[in-house]
């Protein structure tokens, strides 16, 4: 009778728990108040069993690791394939305001003692960032950007291998069953959301899924990459949560975690996991005694007040939003929230203005990422839907060295377009503005290099060939360590969609605009490839491609290059402003590379593929034939004046007018 007792009592306790542990590499928690995690920084459990990695305290980390190592090789040393699930929580005390997120990592260590927290997550510090010896893995949940680690924006889901710069990441959010539609979710909300994370060993394959708590996993993932794993993953690994908090306060909490190796990670159960705390404002019945007759009186007043705010801010905040623009769903920013990021559109915060409109400095108040906002006016309805498709591929190029298109918005009749920041501006200024210090040769060349790097991207590696059309210092922008990013890819289209006539003439900057747009109006790789070679010239001499009030055998720098390099004079065509402080081998180099680009036969242009070569010394420059030394791109219309340059322009303008007025 005893032993039944007892028999009865063990199974009435275990059915009671709220976790199991079936095997050392096989667990479920759903709820931690009984558990035996290893803690440390400001982790904690909650008595009702919620996992808070970080409370309220700026600036600080929490762990929260499984208390023994996982074995995640096999015995002839392959890597494991493994499963896991977990459901979490951030909570800001500022509403959709959050600081850093939430990490679930595999790890050789327990011991983050030399972690930094804020933008490293409690995962690591700036001195070991990007080792291999680190042997990390982790999956964040990021609600902060940072352009260090050249996050794609403040709110996305990342893989990150040994360093905090994602191997691959994606705005957080999931795809709709069905549809296929993509759905955002703000990580930072306070609402608990469910991570899947899933590696085949046979396959390398990694997918991580999200969606909002409750609702089946989606059948796409969020995140899909090829990868192995064989060289990061040890014999012995911690697996575990890391967080940590920047100056905003902000809760991060796990509800519940599964896992398992070499199979699926079992289903939580939804109805075990603890609440998460909410915020109750405690009313102060005195004052509302007070305040209470004094709405009473005022009521029908605050109600035609609230009615007349409402009315204004509509129109205050009105914007254009067909049916087909809603499939465009990320790339969509309300005009609300740029209103907001640039204080309204204010003058102090006028970045500057040109052919395409004005650009403001903006900060998005979700995220607190630095943009620049560019309002763009259009009249024109006709190619609009095309115009934004366009804009929204044009936001899928990354790289390194192009400005990033993050979205757009429209209304009335204007388009705004939204880009990262760089808090340097534009290269012109560095070239014209005396105000400014002189860039010195090795910065020009990387810039150089940088420019050239963007456009093999455009022309040769990105799944479609994208022609820029717009290639001038004033499109270069530096970001705060003087890298060239290539910006104002694909605006010159805007105009192209346009009916305006009056608009047709920003398809290119005069001295930039290859010869052949004159009779084809047609703009190709090889017209990029001119206008590039124009830019070489114009950062190698300091000077516009076209000097209007200079004297007659300076007008056009393309000639007076080539003139001094007939004479073996092409160094004094150099920028004074460089003293002699240059590499002489690469500012000819960089001389005759861009007369090379800028040959008056487009198929004797070289590729962006073949410069990038010239650039790294891959391959000798050609040299400068012949029939080029003996006719200048320009030189027909040098012995008739700048005045007939001009009017040829005019006239290549015209046509141009006529061929895209005729669409």
């Amino acid at each position: 009778m005893t032993s039944m007792f007892k028999k009865s009592t063990l199974f009435f306790v275990f059915l009671h728990l709220k976790f199991i542990i079936s095997s050392a590499d096989d667990f479920v928690f759903e709820g931690f108040d009984k558990t035996n995690l290893s803690f440390d920084g400001i982790a904690s459990v909650a008595s009702n069993g919620l996992l808070e990695l970080t409370n309220t305290t700026p600036y600080s980390k929490g762990h929260a690791l499984y208390p023994t190592p996982l074995n995640f090789k096999s015995a002839n040393g392959k890597t494991l394939a493994f499963s896991t699930t977990f459901v979490f929580a951030i909570l800001s005390e500022i509403s959709d305001v959050g600081g850093p997120g939430i990490a679930f990592l595999v790890s050789r260590t327990n011991n983050f003692s030399t972690a930094q927290s804020g933008k490293y997550l409690g995962l690591l510090n700036k001195n070991n960032s990007g080792n291999s010896t680190n042997h990390l893995f982790a999956v964040e949940l990021d609600t902060m950007y940072s352009s260090d680690f050249e996050d794609i924006d403040g709110n996305h889901v990342g893989v990150d291998i040994n360093s905090l710069k994602s191997n691959k990441s994606h705005t957080a959010g999931y795809y709709e069953d069905g549809t296929g539609l993509f759905k955002n979710l703000s990580l930072v909300s306070g609402q608990p959301m469910q991570v899947w994370i899933d590696f085949d060993s046979k396959e390398m394959q990694l997918n991580v899924t999200l969606s909002p708590v409750q609702m089946p996993k989606p059948n796409r993932p969020l995140l899909s990459l090829t990868i192995d794993l064989s060289s990061l993953m040890l014999n012995s690994m911690y697996v575990g949560f890391s967080s940590s908090t920047g100056p905003v306060h902000t809760s991060h909490c796990i509800l519940g975690w599964s896992f398992k190796m070499n199979g699926v990670a079992e289903a939580l159960d939804y109805a075990k996991l603890p609440s998460l705390p909410h915020n109750e404002t405690e009313g102060n019945s005195g004052l509302s005694a007070i305040l209470l007759p004094i709405a009473s009186c005022s009521l029908i007043l605050l109600i035609v007040a609230v009615t007349v705010l409402i009315v204004r801010r509509r129109k205050k905040y009105a914007e254009i939003l067909e049916d087909w623009e809603l499939k465009y769903g990320p790339h969509r920013f309300s005009y609300k929230q740029l209103f907001q990021a640039t204080k309204g559109f204010k003058e102090k915060g006028l970045l500057g203005a040109g052919g395409f409109g004005r650009v403001y400095k903006g900060v998005l108040p979700t995220s607190k990422m630095e943009v620049a906002v560019k309002k763009v006016s259009h009249e024109s309805r006709q190619g609009m839907k095309e115009f934004v498709a366009e804009i929204v591929s044009i936001g899928q190029l990354r790289h390194r060295n192009l400005v990033q298109l993050l979205g757009y918005c429209r209304r009335k009749g204007e388009l705004i377009l939204v880009y990262d920041f760089m808090p340097n501006g534009s290269l012109d200024k560095f070239l014209y503005d005396k105000t400014k210090p002189a860039l010195n040769w090795a910065q020009r060349f990387q810039i150089i290099k940088g420019v050239a790097s963007g456009l093999l991207y455009l022309h040769e590696e990105w799944e479609q060939a994208v022609v820029h059309r717009d290639i001038k210092a004033s499109n270069v922008l530096l970001d705060s360590e003087f890298n060239a990013r290539l910006g104002d890819f694909g605006l010159a289209r805007l105009y192209d969609h346009g009916t305006d006539p009056q608009t047709t003439h920003v398809v290119g900057t005069m001295g930039y605009l290859a010869p052949e747009l004159a009779r084809t109006g047609r703009a190709t790789v090889a017209t990029d490839v001119f206008a590039f070679g124009a830019f070489l010239l114009e950062v190698a001499c300091g000077r516009r491609p076209v000097e209007p009030h200079a004297q007659r055998e300076e007008l056009v720098l393309m000639d007076l290059v080539l003139g001094s390099w007939q004479r073996g004079l092409v160094l004094e065509t150099r920028d004074q402003r460089l003293g002699e402080e240059y590499c002489a081998n690469e500012v000819k180099l960089v001389l005759k590379l861009g007369l090379l680009c800028s040959h008056p036969l487009p198929a004797a242009r070289p590729s962006m593929r073949q410069v990038m070569q010239f650039l790294e010394r891959d391959a000798a420059l050609p040299e400068l034939s012949t029939s080029y030394l003996s006719f200048s791109t320009l030189s027909s219309f040098q012995n008739e004046g700048f005045d007939a340059y001009v009017k040829s322009l005019s006239s290549s303008v015209a046509s141009l007018s006529e061929i895209l007025g005729g669409r």
